[in-house]
C-alpha cells in the first residue's frame, strides 16, 4: 500500500503544481519587517489550491503519525481532513454548475480575511473571523450531488462522521480510552505501535487517500479541464484496484 500512497501524493504534487500556475500568482504584501505572500484577487479558484495543498500536507502527515502509533492524532487530523475535502466539493460545486450563492461569497470572504487587522499587536487586533456553518456548507454539497440522492440523508451521513471524529479533536473520553489497554493495562501515551487500534486506523487511512483522489478530481472539473480529469479518474479507478479495494459509498 505505500507505494500506491507514494504514487497517489507525487500525482496529487503535479496537478497542484500545475493547477497552481493557472491563476495569478501570490504576491509579496508586507508584514511587520517583512512581508508575506497572499493571492492579490482571491478568487475562488485560488481558494481551491490553497485547498489541495492541505490535503496532500494533510495526508503526508497522517501517514507519518500513524506509522509512529499516534492513531488519536492521525484521526484528529482527518477530521480536518473531512473539511478540507467538503471544501473543495462546496466551492468545486459552485464552478461545476455555475451555482455561485451569498453562502459562497460569505465563505471566501472569511477565507480570505487577515487573522490581525493591527499585525504589528495581536492583542490589540480585533479581528474575529466569521464562521460560515458546516451544517449550510454540507447541505448544499447533498443538493448539488444529484436529485436522485436524498439531501436530509447525505447531510445527516457527514454529520455522523464529523461527530465521530471530532472526539479525537476535543478529546472525549471514548476515543481516549482506545489509548488504554496492555498487560497490565495502561495509557499507551507514547504511540500504539503493533496494537490493533493501529491496524484500525491503518485500514482507515486509505479512505482519505481515495477521497483526496475524488478531490482532485473535482477541482480538475472545476478549472475545466477535462483530460485532466478523466486522468484523474482512471487513476482513481486503478488505485482502487490496486489497493484490492471494492470502494462503496455510504448510501
Amino acid at each position: 500500500m505505500d507505494n500506491l500512497y507514494d504514487l497517489a501524493l507525487q500525482n496529487m504534487e503535479t496537478t497542484l503544481h500545475a493547477l497552481a500556475g493557472r491563476v495569478p500568482q501570490p504576491k509579496r504584501v508586507s508584514f511587520r519587517n517583512g512581508f508575506v505572500f497572499r493571492y492579490a484577487e482571491q478568487t475562488i479558484h485560488q481558494a481551491l489550491i490553497q485547498k489541495l495543498a492541505r490535503v496532500i500536507s494533510g495526508l503526508h502527515a497522517a501517514r507519518v503519525l500513524l506509522e509512529q502509533g499516534y492513531v488519536q492524532e492521525q484521526a484528529a487530523l482527518q477530521r480536518m481532513l473531512d473539511e478540507f475535502q467538503e471544501d473543495i466539493m462546496f466551492l468545486s460545486f459552485a464552478i461545476i454548475f455555475n451555482d455561485m450563492t451569498d453562502l459562497h461569497r460569505e465563505y471566501l470572504s472569511a477565507f480570505y480575511e487577515e487573522e490581525f487587522d493591527q499585525p504589528e499587536s495581536a492583542i490589540e487586533s480585533t479581528q474575529k473571523r466569521p464562521m460560515v456553518s458546516r451544517k449550510k456548507i454540507r447541505a448544499y454539497i447533498a443538493r448539488s450531488e444529484g436529485a436522485a440522492l436524498d439531501p436530509s440523508r447525505g447531510v445527516e451521513v457527514a454529520r455522523t462522521l464529523s461527530k465521530a471524529y471530532s472526539g479525537y479533536i476535543h478529546g472525549a473520553s471514548p476515543h481516549i480510552m482506545d489509548m488504554y489497554g496492555g498487560n497490565p493495562p495502561r495509557f499507551h501515551v507514547s504511540g500504539m505501535i503493533g496494537t490493533e487500534r493501529q491496524d484500525e486506523h491503518r485500514d482507515d487511512l486509505w479512505n482519505y487517500f481515495y477521497r483526496g483522489i475524488i478531490a482532485f478530481a473535482f477541482v480538475a472539473k472545476a478549472f475545466g479541464d477535462e483530460e485532466l480529469f478523466d486522468s484523474i479518474r482512471k487513476f482513481k479507478d486503478d488505485f482502487e484496484k490496486h489497493s484490492g479495494k471494492n470502494y462503496v459509498a455510504v448510501p
